[in-house]
């Protein structure tokens, strides 16, 4: 058949043969499954570490931090970048937490998830509604809580996770950077696709198409057309 485009293209095969190749792809994929199994498992066994009390401010005010967990007994927080005087967020912060809006199938496992930030209150909070997103917004502006927790004034983005019991709170886990990608449905979307993320870094066949790292990434802008309060219904 020709090719009616001027990228490059995955050989083509016949049925048997890309059947062979995707067993092959599978014994590999099964392997990383089971793998990834053992290192929830080995996640299970950290120790954790006891925290001091804390207090931000959500909302309604002030909030101790085991009252985030608002009864439950796990906590997920998710770090998002502030930079002060920014009209707009960081752009990945912001798309990443787009895709969180249904967190519901938590509360079956005692579990909550929220953002916090450098940011003052008032400037999350409109910030949140801007860009449309559903999570709920706490601030550690006033708290020394997200620089202990690896996510400093002007830094980076972390996530980290929490267990109660009573008032008493525990550090259990923290990841940043790419550690972050196992939360998303984004890049493992992107990853099953024949030309992947097209970002130079990756392992890519010879004349597959290419672009800037990030490239590919909505800017905070558009995501606040794709799901802030003027985006179209839908």
């Amino acid at each position: 058949m020709q090719s009616t485009t001027e990228k490059a293209l995955p050989p083509v095969a016949d049925t048997e043969t890309w059947r062979r190749e995707l067993a092959a792809l599978r014994a590999r994929e099964k392997a990383a499954t089971r793998e990834l199994d053992a290192i929830a498992a080995q996640r299970r066994r950290l120790p954790m570490v006891a925290l001091p009390e804390y207090t931000l401010v959500g909302k309604d005010g002030p909030v101790r931090l085991a009252d985030i967990f608002d009864g439950r007994s796990q906590l997920i927080t998710y770090h998002h970048m502030w930079f002060e005087g920014k009209e707009w967020q960081c752009p990945g912060c912001t798309g990443f937490t787009s895709q969180f809006t249904r967190l519901e199938f938590l509360e079956p496992y005692d579990a909550r998830f929220v953002i916090i930030t450098q940011g003052p209150i008032d400037e999350a909070l409109a910030y949140k509604e801007k860009v449309g997103n559903r999570m709920e917004w706490y601030s550690t502006a006033d708290s020394p809580f997200g620089e202990d927790m690896d996510a400093p004034k002007g830094g980076g983005f972390a996530v980290n996770v929490f267990l109660r019991d009573g008032d008493d709170v525990y550090r259990t886990w923290h990841t940043d950077g790419r550690g972050t990608e196992q939360l998303a449905h984004t890049f493992p979307l992107i990853d099953l696709l024949p030309y992947g993320r097209r970002e130079p870094w990756q392992d890519s066949p010879e004349g597959w198409p290419q672009a800037e790292t990030f490239d590919g990434w909505l800017t905070s802008q558009q995501v606040a057309q794709h799901y802030g309060p003027h985006a179209p219904v839908r």
